[in-house]
């Protein structure tokens, strides 16, 4: 068996979502590769993929078997890289981003980036789920908050200020909380996702909160805040638009938490691609052009 023709059937298949469409990818044709595949299952002695007549998708050992292959076909590529002395990145990267993030400041720069690097593909993992980078195949993952994983490590792109916002509709039928401890009487929006729950963190405490609207997505949060449904704790660009047209209003500045900051995270264990390298410095130079993603300690008072 050729090993390496087999893991690099294996992984093409898993990122192409088909035998069909790694077999045109490889040039070897749908049969060599679902072959070739089911030969490395044998040897392996484990079931890598769930086949069915819609897709496929990897099984628990699949995953953890994908993340090791994927980084051998990296080593190897960066290896004949170094040799050749190729200067532009190729090959695919995976990224995974959290959903408002992505959509309001990461796809503008897309195009510009994949026009810059031809010779690369991106799969570009937009949600708010968490994401184990050393288990499912990502090799970088844009996260919000500080890294307390110590099997990665962490290049900070970006600082925001999280605020409590509630629009005017709402605040003139409930009034306006002065203090943290007032949220308790107020109807808050839960963004389940977020990693500290119904913990919304001020300045110097956190306050627990609860409301009649739970939802997983931070658009919604946006859309419900602006309708009146009650009061909402966010990133401040994610309220921008209402707070410049006068819907939303500012609430309990004073007591607001220290800025939050967004990173990027790869595996400290892993040799990082010169895609993903590229990848890193891009987004890094285009966030450092947004001021809503530079707040400074002092602008909080402000």
């Amino acid at each position: 068996m050729d090993r390496f023709l087999v893991m690099n059937c294996f992984a093409r298949t898993v990122e192409m979502g088909s035998f069909s469409a790694a077999g045109r990818d490889l040039g070897l044709g749908q049969p060599n590769v679902s072959r070739y595949v089911a030969a490395l299952e044998e040897h392996l002695q484990a079931r890598l993929l769930h086949r069915s007549t819609r897709r496929l998708s990897l099984t628990p050992e699949g995953e953890r078997y994908y993340a090791e292959v994927r980084r051998i076909l990296d080593a190897v590529n960066e290896a004949d890289s170094a040799v050749r002395a190729q200067v532009a990145p190729t090959g695919l990267l995976r990224v995974a981003c959290p959903s408002a993030l992505a959509h309001t400041f990461v796809m503008p720069t897309i195009p510009d980036f994949l026009a810059r690097y031809p010779g690369l593909e991106l799969d570009l993992q937009i949600g708010d789920g968490y994401v184990n980078l050393i288990d499912e195949g990502a090799e970088l993952a844009i996260r919000i908050g500080h890294l307390e994983d110590s099997t990665l490590r962490a290049r900070r792109i970006g600082l925001f200020e999280r605020v409590c916002v509630a629009s005017l509709s709402y605040l003139a039928k409930r009034g306006t909380p002065q203090v943290p401890d007032d949220l308790s009487e107020h109807d808050c929006i839960v963004y389940t996702l977020l990693s500290s729950g119904n913990t919304w963190h001020f300045l110097n405490r956190q306050e627990p909160v609860s409301g009649r609207l739970r939802v997983n997505s931070p658009q919604a949060v946006q859309q419900a805040v602006s309708s009146g449904i009650g009061i909402a704790h966010g990133p401040r660009w994610l309220f921008d638009d209402g707070l410049k047209s006068g819907n939303l209003v500012l609430l309990l500045s004073e007591h607001t938490a220290a800025p939050v900051p967004i990173q990027i995270l790869y595996a400290a264990n892993r040799l990082l691609p010169k895609r993903a390298i590229a990848f890193m410095d891009f987004i890094a130079h285009a966030f450092s052009s947004v001021p809503a993603l530079n707040v400074r300690e002092r602008e909080r008072s402000q």
